[in-house]
């Protein structure tokens, strides 16, 4: 099925169910085109539906501007803030074309914004004013509510800013993976799997039996297992990137605490042909950091 299908039946349901005149007067009215959504809007295009408004509710009045700020959106979207967030910004970027305007809901503005506000305010930007969710109608109103059924059973998995990039680390030197391991709160060779990909946000789970620490810092050994895990429920996109598309992998990953919850700043993939990396897990048990040194 394409892309946004459900969601796109359940508006139509709502629009057939939707009986009262007087609500289409809060509805923006003016004079409008129904044009397809063009290949090369990335953001928008297979959404589920083919044809969009110009101008926009964002008023954009041509396709080129359409294509031009919309795509400046896509590295949000990669950082997987909310499964919603591409729904919402396409409700706004590309409005379906029906016989009336149909704008997000303000619970799903808010639901993306609570998510999404926070990566952003990480690369300094701030939720842009012309997003205010205070100007879309309420969820009693005719609106594109959110996909996900209930927020609050899956917000343990939903992502939130660590203000940091995680990719997979090359393993250069055995020294310089040594350095890494002393410079960060804790080292830990875990097995992550992936549990499913059918959703936006792909969930992880950490082997437990295939935990070895190497270095705990502040953290007791009983509890680094669920502080992992906790880790990987949070900061999908960290778990995205070193995964690169695989079901199941090892890694030697190290990172710090902060309050609540652990951040990780390496990840170095556990492989034969990674030989600086299985020789710096060797020498880690005699090895002494600097500060261990003086």
């Amino acid at each position: 099925s394409r892309a946004g299908g459900p969601w796109l039946l359940g508006l139509m349901v709502r629009l057939l169910l939707w009986g009262s005149p007087g609500a289409w007067a809060s509805y923006l009215r003016r004079s409008s085109s129904c044009m397809p959504i063009p290949h090369r809007m990335a953001l928008c295009y297979d959404i589920g539906y083919s044809e969009m408004r110009i101008p926009n509710l964002l008023e954009h009045e041509t396709m080129t501007e359409v294509i031009q700020q919309s795509s400046s959106w896509l590295p949000l979207l990669a950082r997987e803030c909310h499964p919603d967030a591409r729904i919402f910004l396409c409700s706004l970027f590309a409005p379906i074309c029906l016989d009336r305007l149909i704008y997000p809901c303000r619970s799903l503005c808010e639901a993306v914004k609570r998510s999404c506000a926070p990566v952003m305010a990480c690369y300094g930007y701030p939720w842009p004013e012309i997003l205010n969710c205070n100007k879309f109608p309420a969820d009693h109103e005719l609106c594109i509510a959110a996909i996900s059924m209930d927020e609050n059973a899956s917000s343990r998995r939903m992502p939130r800013a660590s203000c940091k990039d995680c990719e997979l680390e090359e393993a250069s030197t055995a020294r310089e993976i040594l350095e890494s391991l002393c410079a960060n709160d804790f080292a830990v060779k875990i097995r992550i799997l992936r549990k499913n990909t059918t959703t936006t946000i792909s969930d992880f789970d950490l082997d437990p039996s295939r935990v070895e620490v190497l270095k705990h810092g502040p953290l007791l050994r009983t509890e680094i297992p669920s502080r992992l895990q906790q880790w990987l429920d949070i900061d999908a996109t960290c778990a995205h990137n070193i995964m690169r598309g695989t079901h199941a992998g090892v890694f030697v990953v190290s990172g710090e605490v902060q309050s609540d919850k652990v951040v990780v700043n390496k990840a170095y993939a556990w492989q034969k042909r990674n030989r600086n990396l299985h020789q710096a897990v060797r020498r880690w048990k005699q090895h002494r950091c600097p500060e261990q040194a003086g």
